[in-house]
C-alpha cells in the first residue's frame, strides 16, 4: 500500500468507528428512557411526579377514619348543651378537640327539621335548654374544617404548603357528601325527621353549626 492510500484509509476507519460508537449511544439512551417510561391510566390521579399530592384522594381516603372516630365519641345533643351552659371551658376539655378559635365537639341528636337556606337548617331537638340554636349544613356548599380538624391527628406539618392544607380540608367535606349526602334530598328536609352524627367548632356555645358523618332521613 502506497503512503497515500495508508494516509485516505485512515480517515474513513475513523468515521466508521464514529458511527458505531454513536449508534451504540442512541441504542443506550434509548433503552434508559423506555426503562424510566411508565404508563398512566387515562382518568387516573397520576403519580408521574414523585411525591405529588392528590387532595381528592386523601380525602377519600380520610374521611371513613374520621366519620368512624366522631361515632365513636358523639355526645348526645342535649348532654353537651347542659355541660356548655354549665362551664364551656370544662366541656371542652371533656369532650372537645383543641382546634383554631374553639374546640370542635362531636355530637349526636335527631330531631325535626325545620326552616332552610343555602342548605343550611334549624334543627327542634327535644330536651335542649332554653336558647341553643342548633344548625346543621347540607350542601351544596360544605364551608369549613371541621371535618379536617375533628380528631386533632390532621395537622399543618403533615403537607407541603397551605394551600395543600386548605385543599385536603376542602376534600374531605366532598368525601363527605359523596358518602353521607348524595342520596339525600336536601332541598326538601323541612319538617321531617332527621338522626345526625356529627361535628361543630364552639364558636359561640349557644350557636352550633353542624357539619355531618351521618345524616338518616326518617
Amino acid at each position: 500500500m502506497t503512503a497515500d492510500a495508508s494516509t485516505h484509509a485512515r480517515p474513513r476507519s475513523r468515521k466508521k468507528k464514529g458511527r458505531a460508537i454513536t449508534a451504540v449511544v442512541v441504542i443506550v439512551v434509548a433503552a434508559a428512557m423506555a426503562w424510566d417510561t411508565h404508563v398512566v391510566e387515562q382518568g387516573a390521579q397520576s403519580d408521574v411526579q414523585s411525591g405529588q399530592f392528590s387532595a381528592e384522594r386523601y380525602g377519600q381516603e380520610q374521611f371513613p377514619e374520621i366519620a368512624q372516630s366522631v361515632k365513636s365519641r358523639a355526645v348526645e345533643a342535649p348532654e353537651l348543651a347542659q355541660a356548655l351552659n354549665d362551664d364551656a371551658s370544662a366541656a371542652g376539655e371533656r369532650y372537645g378537640v383543641a382546634s383554631g378559635i374553639g374546640p370542635i365537639f362531636p355530637v349526636h341528636f335527631t330531631g325535626t327539621v325545620g326552616e332552610g337556606k343555602s342548605g343550611i337548617y334549624t334543627i327542634d331537638i327535644p330536651d335542649m335548654p332554653e336558647g341553643t340554636r342548633v344548625r346543621v349544613q347540607t350542601g351544596p356548599a360544605i364551608n369549613g374544617t371541621t371535618l379536617r380538624d375533628a380528631t386533632g391527628d390532621i395537622s399543618f406539618g403533615q403537607f407541603t404548603n397551605q394551600i395543600e392544607y386548605q385543599n385536603a380540608g376542602a376534600a374531605i367535606n366532598n368525601a363527605m357528601k359523596a358518602e353521607v349526602l348524595e342520596g339525600v334530598d336536601t332541598a326538601a328536609l323541612s319538617g321531617k325527621t332527621v338522626e345526625v352524627t356529627g361535628v361543630f367548632q364552639m364558636i359561640n356555645p349557644k350557636n352550633w353549626l353542624v357539619t355531618p358523618v351521618a345524616l338518616d332521613v326518617q
